[in-house]
């Protein structure tokens, strides 16, 4: 409530522009685009509870059910013709194997009547077998070009892999929140999984991806997505 209270009159529609294509930036973390009607994740990191455990550390292994329950929510919301999924969609390439029979069957209740395509990823750079849809490296959606890693230069671009968090400050309290990454050449998406890190958009590994002075981190709130120009942001 901290945020919404304070950036009330910040509040933008949420709509990011890309290449003259307009973008409904939802609070979940997924972008939608209304002309081909498709919605957009990136980094569902599918697994990664399992992942774990199989190292000796042993996380709640709901993260799946978490994820896929979310996407779901939205998938009731929008509708879309198509889902994209911008890599590292599992956690490791064995991840697929490893999903229960209920998992299964939600993935599969999802697609169901719609186009779905996983975009390889450096952690599932392999189409993952038995799970439905579509893989490919790169795709094209109109003027956007989509990938997992972005790309320096690129222009039109949506990508995922850094999992950008904004943090501000409000009132004496730091507040650190997923974003997506913007400079109006490309969106750089926050990672849509339960168990997906983060890192801070001021990092050096954003540095050469936006035109200096440029970036808005659109920070997902309690109740809305609020533009935070690059001299709000905090740099730890």
């Amino acid at each position: 409530m901290i945020l919404s209270a304070v950036l009330r009159r910040d509040i933008v529609e949420p709509t990011i522009s890309v290449a003259g294509v307009a973008l409904v930036a939802d609070v979940a973390g997924a972008l939608y685009e209304p002309s081909s009607s498709a919605l957009i994740v990136a980094d569902l990191h599918l697994e990664k509870g399992s992942s774990y455990a199989r190292r000796g550390q042993f996380l709640p292994p709901y993260d799946t059910a978490t994820t896929l329950g979310r996407l779901a929510q939205l998938i009731d919301t929008y509708r879309p013709r198509a889902v994209i999924a911008l890599g590292d969609s599992f956690h490791d390439r064995a991840a697929p194997a490893r999903l229960n029979e209920a998992d299964r069957v939600s993935l599969a209740a999802l697609q169901n009547g719609r186009d779905w395509i996983w975009v390889a990823g450096n952690h599932d750079p392999e189409p993952p077998a038995g799970c439905g849809g579509e893989s490919l490296a790169v795709m094209s959606l109109g003027a956007l070009t989509l990938r997992h890693e972005p790309s320096a230069g690129a222009q039109g671009e949506l990508a995922g892999h850094l999992h950008p968090v904004a943090k501000i400050e409000v009132r004496g309290r730091r507040l650190r929140r997923r974003c997506f990454a913007t400079d109006g050449a490309r969106v750089v998406l926050p990672a849509f999984g339960a168990y997906a890190g983060g890192l801070n958009v001021r990092d050096a590994a954003f540095g050469s991806l936006f035109r200096p002075g440029a970036l808005t981190a659109w920070m997902l709130g309690e109740e809305g997505v609020y533009a935070i120009p690059t001299h709000g942001l905090r740099p730890d």
